[in-house]
């Protein structure tokens, strides 16, 4: 007996054939199932990337950005367009 297991909703279909994959694969709980996969996998990419981020900068791989310190004394800041 050949079932098909769905990854996303961790079950098996009662049987393996095209129209019972179809109709499991156009299902709204399956198609929930993968959108939360998906979702889970885009925010373990993003925070990887954050440590990654975090981590460099804290070895003093990545300068601070000219934003972070007080400009050099004597600096003037240009004024706005309208003035």
């Amino acid at each position: 007996l050949l079932r098909f297991y769905c990854d996303y909703c961790d079950t098996y279909l009662t049987h393996d054939s095209p129209s019972v994959r179809k109709t499991h694969c156009s299902g709204r709980k399956h198609k929930e199932n993968v959108k939360d996969y998906y979702q889970k996998w885009m925010e373990e990419q993003a925070q990887s990337l954050i440590d990654k981020t975090t981590a460099a900068f804290q070895q003093g791989k990545i300068p601070p950005t000219p934003f972070s310190a007080p400009p050099p004394a004597g600096a003037m800041i240009p004024p706005p367009p309208s003035i």
